[in-house]
């Protein structure tokens, strides 16, 4: 019944939530969860990251796990990402699992993670990601083109 282990590190620390009436600026760093509600107007690196119905974020994500339900505008990097019906996202999303409901509107690029999913841990993007310039210096794997089907 009572045990000598260590009760913090068994207990969950509680997310960081930035409420429906809060506007923050800067960066966010976080080894746990935080949910925005408000509005976000910087990065993110986390494990759990959920924008909430009513939630804005601008700026780069970079997570374990995302949950989009409001908007976000800016480039996403996460193992999991579910995009609610609601969700409106303006930007690429780097993934190794996804999920998207119908009536989320995303305008962007879809990027499946490299095999070894290490690019959640808050370090560069992959350089799929980057602008041509950074994607290019001393990148030597095979660039992916548009193709323009024409029909005939």
């Amino acid at each position: 019944m009572f045990s000598k282990g260590n009760k913090t590190s068994a207990r969950r620390a509680a997310p960081s939530i930035i409420g429906a009436d809060c506007a923050f600026k800067g960066d966010i760093d976080s080894q746990g969860e935080v949910q925005v509600d408000g509005r976000l107007d910087g990065d993110i690196r986390c494990m759990t990251l959920i924008v909430g119905e009513h939630g804005s974020v601008t700026g780069e994500i970079n997570a374990t796990m995302v949950s989009i339900l409001g908007s976000v505008t800016g480039q996403i990097t996460a193992q999991t990402v579910t995009l609610a019906k609601t969700a409106r996202i303006l930007g690429d999303i780097a993934h190794d699992s996804l999920a998207v409901e119908v009536g989320a509107f995303v305008e962007g690029r879809f990027n499946r993670l490299p095999a070894d999913g290490a690019a959640a841990s808050g370090g560069e993007p992959p350089a799929a990601l980057l602008p041509p310039s950074e994607a290019d210096a001393g990148d030597t794997r095979v660039k992916s083109k548009k193709i323009a089907l024409l029909g005939g």
